[in-house]
């Protein structure tokens, strides 16, 4: 028995005792506490009730592909050119590379668990099995990576566009990419990260492959491990996450429908709805990088998705590095 096909006996919430589970599955007890150890190591919050046995704290659904297709309007779901869902991948971004040219437009590739996600700047993502979102979508432009800028950012309004659509308010937007829950100013939680890479041509056919992990549940020890400040939809949807498969259609849905818009139009499809969710508009920032530190106040995001600061003399300047660090202070 792997981890995964333990988890999904779990699945219900329901308590099974060892002997059960070993029955079910046809091995040992010890082989079944095996993978409980490895699913609690992975951040798994399984508990042990010596009379009742085994159990999850909460319901957990399971991906399933036909599930999620099946949720999606019918526009997305003749858009898509593939719709994979993996039990372990070392990335789902990783997974659609390679593919290389032979993934076809809107390919998406969903995990149950990643060992070695990726954030900003080589970050680890944490992918614990089964308790958040782990999804890659490959989008192809006949324009090269000149016409992208502002993607990331787009990507951005995409996921708050989902949450909007599951009923789930609460969240804005860190230039350039994150997803921040506003609840816990004044640093907010990180509740999604977005990863855009690019292969093709600078000014020809590229390609983008758009990452992006999402909190649905976090435990303690997983908020712990993070080492910054997190949220989850559980969180914002008062203590019980939407179902991950209706997540996942809400996101694919929406990202087939704004990846579509920026192709035709760009960044500036996407200016009002940034500025609408912008949490650095009109306050005060710390910027560092390369060419050194300064302060300033936000004054939103232009047409290109460049962060503009008002310096203290009143004049404007524009940031367009991903290498820069942005701090409320």
């Amino acid at each position: 028995m792997q981890p995964l096909q333990l988890l999904a006996l779990l699945a219900p919430g329901e308590p099974l005792s060892g002997a059960g589970l070993a029955a079910q599955a046809g091995v040992t007890r010890a082989a079944i506490w095996k993978q409980i150890e490895i699913l609690r190591a992975r951040g798994v919050p399984i508990e042990a009730n010596g009379s009742v046995g085994y159990r999850l704290p909460w319901p957990v659904q399971m991906l399933d592909a036909e599930l999620i297709r099946a949720a999606l309007p019918s526009v997305p779901a003749h858009a898509l050119g593939a719709l994979e869902v993996h039990g372990e991948l070392d990335s789902t971004s990783s997974e659609l590379q390679r593919r290389g040219s032979s993934a076809r437009d809107f390919s998406v590739v969903l995990a149950e668990t990643q060992t070695a996600g990726r954030g900003r700047r080589g970050r680890e993502w944490l992918s614990p099995p089964g308790l958040n979102l782990y999804l890659s979508c490959l989008k192809r432009f006949d324009s090269g990576f000149a016409a992208l800028s502002g993607l990331s950012l787009a990507i951005g309004v995409i996921v708050l566009r989902t949450l909007e659509s599951l009923g789930i308010a609460g969240a804005g937007l860190k230039w350039p990419n994150d997803v921040l829950a506003i609840a816990s100013r004044p640093s907010g939680g990180k509740l999604a990260g977005v990863l855009v890479e690019l292969s093709g041509e600078y000014q020809g056919p590229c390609a983008a492959i758009v990452g992006i992990g999402l909190n649905l549940r976090l435990t303690p020890a997983l908020r712990e491990q993070a080492g910054q400040p997190t949220c989850d939809l559980a969180t914002l949807a008062g203590g019980t996450p939407p179902d991950r498969n209706r997540v996942a259609a809400a996101l694919i849905a929406a990202l087939v429908e704004g990846l579509g818009q920026f192709e035709r139009g760009g960044f500036s499809g996407f200016v009002a709805d940034y500025a609408r969710h912008d949490l650095l508009r009109d306050q005060p920032l710390q910027l560092s990088g390369p060419l050194g530190t300064f302060e300033g106040t936000g004054a939103g995001v232009d047409d290109r998705g460049a962060l503009q600061v008002r310096l203290a003399d009143g004049s404007l300047r524009r940031i367009d590095s991903a290498d820069v660090t942005v701090r409320r202070t």
